[in-house]
């Protein structure tokens, strides 16, 4: 059975994913528990414990975790909770996905906050938590990787830098700023913050893990997927090709655009800036299944351009690299040649990731250098041949897709660190 050097834990929107690396970053144990396995409220914090626990015995039975050094977490980017006095939580989390009604929260954010903080809107982490701070008994507030965090620390750990971005931290400055005490949100209900990738605590011995080992700051789910890939430089970028396109660019300087879609999560001293486009492969759902993509596929030649020009989206509207809720798609005129016309949306959508790059470059990101990609577009390597084509960047083998995998190799760069 394979040691394990540190582990990563990944607390998604279904289930909780743990990784285990060797001291070279090589993974050598995964494990999976689906939340549905407990129960069905998403929301439970509860069912986010039962997963945890059950995918740290299941990566055990893969993997020494006894000899474990450093642990990390990341989970869903926004996703909040209220925690009464003894640290318990008073009822379910606000998910990332779960938009404030209450059109008074969000004015009075958009009247206190500056333009380039991602707490503005019905969606950002802040609205949800001046919505939990009035349940009765709530004495604190919580993202969901700091509490899953909490699980396993001999004391309450502080938040990071990458989960608290989006309920008003400052990155820049490194602290919570000043104009929060302008909004509802009642003073001290938010955690300290420390550096993702930092050391945050003492692990306390639970679920098979080693009493004193080290608790790393961790970060969102995104970011995670960003490290996982192998990506670690300056101008390393990240394609995810799922329902939606994202791009991310490691830079050395943050871009804060929100006229773009565009903001910048700090990992340590890099500065992680991306955007997400309603492109992708919810685009290519909209006029074929999965099994005609691969059979059209076979028929294109990558090398070769349609001589269409679309900008394919599932429906009007647009973030990223255009910000315009009313964009049209375009994807006319629409030959008689399914293949040629899916060459087209293909073609389409790596002009957006094209443009997203440069729109990023322009803002005063580092240049790209090298592409990775994840999701399940990457896995057509048709597409993969148009987008280098049309990217221009060289293409980059990703190591692994799984948050948990980022986190891990974020806990194992702080024993690098520390040694």
């Amino acid at each position: 059975m394979s040691g394990a050097r540190a582990v990563g834990i990944d607390v998604g929107t279904g289930g909780v994913r743990a990784v285990a690396v060797d001291a070279s970053g090589r993974i050598v144990g995964q494990a999976a528990a689906a939340m549905a396995e407990f129960g069905a409220d998403r929301r439970d914090p509860a069912l986010w414990a039962a997963a945890l626990e059950a995918a740290l015995e299941r990566l055990s039975a893969q993997c020494r975790l006894g000899a474990v050094e450093a642990v990390a977490v990341d989970g869903t980017s926004g996703t909040v909770l209220g925690l009464d006095r003894a640290g318990d939580p008073v009822g379910g989390a606000l998910m990332y996905d779960d938009a404030v009604a209450d059109a008074g929260i969000v004015a009075a954010i958009e009247a206190a906050a500056p333009r380039r903080t991602a707490a503005r809107g019905a969606s950002s982490g802040l609205a949800r938590a001046i919505v939990l701070q009035d349940r009765p008994g709530v004495r604190a507030i919580r993202h969901q990787a700091d509490w899953i965090a909490g699980l396993l620390a001999e004391a309450p750990p502080p938040s990071d830098e990458s989960n608290a971005l989006k309920t008003g931290y400052d990155p820049m400055a490194r602290r919570w700023p000043d104009w929060l005490r302008r909004t509802p949100l009642r003073p001290g209900l938010l955690p300290p913050v420390v550096a993702s990738g930092s050391p945050s605590g003492r692990l306390s011995g639970r679920f098979g893990l080693p009493a004193g080992g080290l608790l790393v700051a961790g970060l969102t789910d995104g970011c995670a997927s960003f490290l996982a890939t192998g990506a670690a430089r300056p101008g390393d970028c990240v394609t995810a090709l799922g329902t939606t396109l994202t791009v991310k660019l490691l830079s050395d300087r943050p871009v804060f655009a929100p006229e773009h879609g565009i903001y910048s999560h700090r990992i340590g001293e890099m500065w992680l800036a991306g955007g997400a486009s309603n492109s992708g492969g919810g685009a290519l759902a909209a006029h074929f299944t999965p099994a005609r993509i691969a059979a059209l596929s076979r028929r294109i030649d990558p090398d070769r351009p349609s001589g269409l020009d679309y900008y394919p989206l599932p429906r009007p509207g647009e973030r990223f690299p255009l910000a315009d809720p009313a964009l049209q798609p375009r994807i006319a005129p629409r030959p008689d040649d399914d293949a040629l016309f899916l060459q087209g949306l293909f073609e389409g959508i790596a002009r957006i990731e094209a443009l997203g790059y440069r729109r990023l470059a322009e803002l005063g990101a580092t240049a790209p250098r090298r592409l990775f990609s994840v999701g399940g577009g990457a896995a057509n390597p048709v597409w993969t041949r148009i987008r280098a084509r049309i990217v221009g960047l060289p293409m980059a083998e990703a190591l692994s897709d799984a948050a948990a995998a980022g986190a891990a190799r974020l806990a194992l760069g702080c024993l690098g660190r520390a040694g």
